[in-house]
């Protein structure tokens, strides 16, 4: 999958886009309520008043439209981190993360599709890590992060454990109270916890040190 959402088709008239927009943000609804293989297309376009020709002849299959809204969201996440990241030390992180309840439901839909099973859920995550990687970068920049030794590596450690939140979110729910897909001001038992983590770290700076070095010189089968 392209870093870059797929753009509209040659010759597309204004009303062909806002159409095809339209289609693509309900698919997004329909995959985040009830999953993909359980959605038709005869049940986007009714969600989406429109006839499936019209689906078909934007999107030319609903394996295509599934590309498409996951380019989609892709594409908002990583708009949404760039300008996150661009904040600096002076980020409002609830405000940032009040964003995802706009729009189509990027949440939900992740964490629906995460799990279906599909070949393009391996480009979906390579995107959503490359795209990181760069984001990342930014708030480096901006004085909000700390530099990284393994820029990729830290990227796509970071992406695995939110993306396996979002799959998880259900017993977010029953550990901790926190509905991850709900309102994120009522998400302060899960996101404090992980603020700790991420800006007073957990392991002492003497086991830190020891385990690097244990990492970096593995001992020999003989012990040594």
């Amino acid at each position: 999958m392209s870093s870059v959402e797929a753009g509209p088709p040659t010759g597309e008239t204004d009303a062909d886009r806002t159409a095809r927009a339209r289609i693509r943000d309900t698919a997004i609804r329909c995959f985040a309520e009830s999953g993909v293989a359980a959605t038709s297309v005869r049940a986007i376009a009714k969600a989406a008043r429109v006839s499936p020709a019209l689906v078909i002849h934007h999107f030319g299959s609903k394996d295509a439209l599934r590309v498409a809204c996951d380019q989609h969201v892709a594409a908002l996440v990583r708009e949404q981190k760039v300008t996150a990241m661009a904040e600096g030390p002076s980020l409002d992180p609830l405000a940032a993360f009040r964003v995802y309840r706009e729009g189509p439901p990027l949440l939900p839909y992740l964490a629906r599709t995460l799990v279906d099973g599909s070949p393009h859920v391996a480009e979906l995550i390579d995107e959503m890590v490359a795209d990181a990687v760069g984001y990342l970068q930014t708030g480096v920049d901006a004085g909000m992060l700390t530099p990284s030794d393994h820029p990729y590596g830290r990227a796509a450690v970071l992406t695995l454990w939110s993306l396996g939140a979002l799959v998880l979110h259900e017993h977010t729910r029953r550990l901790l109270d926190v509905d991850l897909l709900g309102d994120p001001q009522a998400a302060t038992d899960y996101f404090l916890p992980a603020l700790e983590l991420f800006g007073e770290g957990l392991l002492t700076r003497q086991a830190y040190d020891a385990i690097q070095a244990s990492m970096s010189h593995p001992a020999r089968e003989d012990g040594s």
